[in-house]
């Protein structure tokens, strides 16, 4: 069988989207809950969203590791250790929540890190065996299977966060069962191990060679901005909305309306992308990015809440999406667990930098939830101008011509 049959790529894109939607539900979990538990542990209100902060940080460190461990031993090994790392994150924090130890709940997260860095490579699994033509809507449908991990997720933690007398101990056992079950989805995958080069076998570009490239430069500046200034936003909600006189709920509920919009346009992205063409989508992304922070100017009223997060979900979608198809196309096979494990690495760079700085944002720059909120959304500008304008640099250069991956 070819390695990019149409028949193995369904088969494939179909594991990852159920993975997506059964093992991703605990990202919403522990994101939902992280900051709260985080804030009943910590001594000083400022470290409040260190927990998430850790599990991004964990990610980060793990990304390049983690993409050579799958260059050299496939995808289904790789998507295992990254369970094997939430179940073992989960019990951690557990103990963490029972012993009422904060360091012992952050050892936690940062494992967890290491369940979101394999995660992150399920885009990346949907293209290895998709024909050229379906790339960009193979990786649409597995993140649109995301649109079950925004339902399960909050849903589990409104029916386990008090379940125990220590809140949110329960959420964390079902976050355990759910790596548990989940991993046994990777033994249906059927991607290829990458063939070992020969010695003489050209190596492809460096790192700063593919850094270097413009559609590769500006496909990581455009991921790492929509996810970081996703991740600074949603992070600092939860606390924003219970700060501001809502239940926890409520919380739970704008965090499944945002998910939901971050995976719901993942069914037409790739439609999008094939007709309009990849910058396009991006640069739409970008600017309803820009709209996300000016509905949460505008007020903290629930309905504020549930559209800001909403557009957020949105804009990330497009921005995301777009930025790692724009990346698949630009880098060849001989280079992919370098240039994969580059892009995560620095995106999740920025996703950790924008979530220790959301607590600190929202906790300490103003003395009131409202005022915290607002230092948030304002946040997001500076990096949104940056990427337009790499991405407009981009369209105003000749066309480079990408290499077949």
């Amino acid at each position: 069988m070819s390695s990019q049959s149409p028949s193995r790529a369904t088969r494939n894109v179909t594991v990852l989207v159920l993975a997506q939607a059964l093992l991703g539900a605990q990202m919403p979990m522990i994101f939902t809950i992280g900051g709260l538990a985080g804030q009943s542990l910590a001594t000083n209100p400022c470290f409040a969203t260190l927990p998430i902060s850790l599990i991004v940080l964990g990610s980060m460190l793990s990304a390049t590791p983690v993409s050579a461990f799958m260059q050299r031993f496939g995808r289904r090994a790789g998507f295992l250790l990254g369970t094997l790392g939430g179940t073992l994150g989960g019990v951690v924090g557990a103990v963490g929540l029972y012993l009422h130890s904060f360091p012992i709940f952050l050892a936690g997260s940062l494992l967890t890190g290491l369940y979101m860095s394999a995660q992150g490579f399920y885009r990346f699994a949907a293209a290895d065996t998709a024909p050229e033509a379906f790339r960009p809507k193979a990786i649409s449908y597995v993140m649109a299977g995301g649109l079950a991990s925004a339902i399960i997720g909050p849903q589990l933690v409104k029916l386990t966060a008090g379940a125990y007398v220590v809140p949110f101990l329960g959420t964390y056992g079902a976050v355990i069962a759910i790596n548990l079950v989940g991993s046994l989805l990777f033994l249906f995958l059927d991607i290829p191990r990458p063939p070992k080069p020969d010695a003489d076998a050209p190596r492809g570009r460096s790192a700063l060679e593919l850094l270097a490239t413009p559609r590769i430069a500006v496909a990581v500046i455009c991921g790492m901005v929509s996810y970081a200034l996703m991740n600074l936003v949603m992070t600092s909600t939860p606390l924003a909305v219970v700060g501001c006189g809502y239940e926890t709920s409520d919380a739970a509920n704008v965090v499944t309306a945002h998910v939901l919009a971050m995976f719901a346009p993942s069914f037409v992205t790739g439609h999008l992308i094939a007709r309009f063409g990849v910058e396009r989508i991006m640069a739409i992304g970008l600017m309803i990015l820009a709209a996300a922070g000016g509905v949460a100017l505008t007020g903290v009223a629930l309905e504020n809440f549930f559209v800001a997060l909403v557009l957020l979900g949105i804009g990330w979608n497009f921005g995301f999406i777009g930025a790692t198809s724009m990346l698949a196309g630009a880098h060849t096979a001989a280079e992919r667990g370098r240039m994969q494990g580059l892009n995560d690495l620095l995106v999740f760079g920025g996703v950790t930098f924008a979530s220790l700085a959301s607590g600190g944002l929202m906790n300490c720059s103003g003395g009131t939830a409202q005022a915290g909120w607002t230092a948030v959304n304002l946040a997001m500008a500076p990096f949104l101008v940056l990427a337009g304008a790499a991405l407009i640099w981009l369209v105003l250069r000749p066309r480079d011509s990408a290499p077949q991956s």
